[in-house]
């Protein structure tokens, strides 16, 4: 029988290898799941780990994958450090969709003349209200009625896309569509700035990347950061010190609510340019799995939303030339996941075979 024994100091430096060593693992695994299949593990592979890097257009594409994840893992990352487990950034995503997609349809419908560089800040702050009063949700029945945030904040999700179906289906449906539902094509003048023309990288790219920064900065550098990681997990030490959990619960669900919104009005002013049932691709339940691959880090989350949206295009890649399940993507992320976590169960506790004694009952 294994039995696994606390380590009393847990080792930093595999911490940090650890992430390193669950990539390889599950390469390793996934050659052997191709091989049974009876493809070329080593053709399939290339997808997954060299086609999504192999010239400007694919690393272009690349980014664009990278946005979203990176902007919900870095909400994801705060909450989780805080001890509120929101599991509904998919849900917040898809309400800043739809805030940002129904300003984006006011535009065209009103045949505003705005510079799309006018329109970007009123996305983002369009995008931000949508995720964060979808948050609020959860963060209301938390603070009052105690309600579990897992379930709450995973059961809007569907409600969420329920509303974004009937929307789509109702009131914003593009009466000129051919019954598909949909809106119609937001005007030029809400498509976000692209970074280089012909390309569908946008300059939501860069506020991701400057939004891990300020989060970083927020974390471990401001006096409420710190305030958050502790109230969160240590509530009775947080009373003590005269910190609030229940302001820990209400910060770090708002901005992870926003980030996400952001996240989801991007997508639909960006390479959709329009709301379909089919925004959510699943960006806020593989931020999940991006946050914790970055170790809840800001700066990590970029290179865990790297690896995750390589994985995605690798997916898809993999379903158009060698004929693999649309499902492998999801496979591969979730064996990363697994790996990971029998990665950091390692760390912190050491394997110990123990004698099997055998006790009579009474």
């Amino acid at each position: 029988m294994i039995r696994l024994d606390v380590r009393q100091v847990p080792s930093l430096r595999m911490s940090v290898l650890s992430p390193i060593i669950a990539l390889a693992v599950t390469v390793a695994a996934g050659g052997v799941l191709f091989l049974a299949l009876g493809k070329d593990p080593v053709r399939v592979l290339s997808m997954f780990l060299v086609e999504p890097f192999n010239g400007v257009r694919a690393l272009t594409e690349l980014g664009l994958k990278c946005t979203p994840l990176i902007l919900c893992a870095l909400g994801l990352g705060l909450c989780f450090r805080s001890n509120v487990w929101n599991i509904g950034a998919e849900g917040q995503f898809l309400m800043g969709a739809i805030a940002g997609g129904g300003l984006a349809l006011w535009v065209t419908n009103a045949s505003a003349a705005l510079s799309p560089w006018v329109f970007f800040p009123l996305v983002v702050v369009a995008g931000a209200a949508g995720g964060a009063a979808w948050a609020a949700i959860v963060a209301l029945l938390r603070d009052r009625f105690n309600a579990n945030e897992i379930l709450v904040s995973l059961m809007l999700v569907y409600v969420a896309d329920l509303f974004l179906s009937w929307l789509v289906f109702g009131p914003w449906k593009d009466p000129l569509g051919f019954n598909f539902p949909q809106t119609v094509q937001f005007a030029a003048a809400t498509e976000i700035p692209r970074f280089v023309r012909g390309m569908r990288l946008h300059w939501g790219f860069a506020f991701a990347l400057v939004a891990a920064v300020l989060m970083w900065l927020f974390m471990f550098r401001t006096h409420r950061g710190i305030q958050l990681q502790i109230g969160g997990p240590a509530p009775a030490a947080a009373r003590y010190a005269g910190f609030s959990s229940r302001a820990a619960i209400w910060t770090t669900l708002l901005i992870s609510g926003a980030l996400a919104g952001i996240a989801g009005a991007f997508e639909v002013t960006g390479p959709m340019g329009q709301l379909t049932p089919h925004v959510a691709s699943g960006y806020g339940f593989t931020a999940i799995i991006v946050a914790f691959v970055g170790r809840l880090h800001p700066l990590g989350a970029v290179l865990g939303s790297v690896v995750l949206s390589a994985f995605v295009i690798g997916g898809q890649l993999a379903q158009s030339r060698v004929g693999l399940p649309a499902s492998v993507s999801g496979v591969f992320q979730g064996m990363l996941l697994l790996a990971l976590l029998g990665c950091d169960t390692l760390i912190h506790h050491r394997p110990r075979l123990a004698r099997w004694t055998w006790r009579a009952a009474p």
